[in-house]
């Protein structure tokens, strides 16, 4: 059942999304809470609830910034009579990858007969 709080615009998503769910072969109360957290989501998007970002004069999307620095940075590189510079580089982290490769695995032994 939609809240009390649902206009009739809601209501009609909500049926509309819980019969597209139920076609898809989801079960009746999963079909239900997902037709409900969508409506809620667009409902936050749009400001309509207490806790939306819009509502609390928050924005989602972030504003980039209009101001360029125009100053340099000072390098601890030194530049050459060529106009290049030379020196110690700074090194940059990279993420650790969380998958496993493959040649990591352990080979069997047992030979293979063709």
């Amino acid at each position: 059942m939609p809240p009390k709080a649902w206009s009739a615009k809601d209501e009609r998503q909500y049926k509309h999304l819980k019969a597209s769910e139920r076609e898809q072969g989801r079960s009746e109360e999963r079909s239900e809470e997902i037709a409900a957290a969508t409506v809620n989501k667009q409902r936050s998007k749009e400001g309509r609830t207490k806790t939306s970002k819009a509502a609390s004069g928050k924005s989602s999307k972030k504003k980039s910034s209009s101001k360029k620095s125009t100053s340099k940075k000072s390098s601890s590189r030194k530049k050459t009579s060529s106009g290049k510079k030379t020196g110690s580089k700074k090194k940059t982290t990279r993420k650790k990858s969380s998958a496993r490769k493959s040649s990591s695995r352990k080979k069997t032994s047992k030979p293979r007969s063709r």
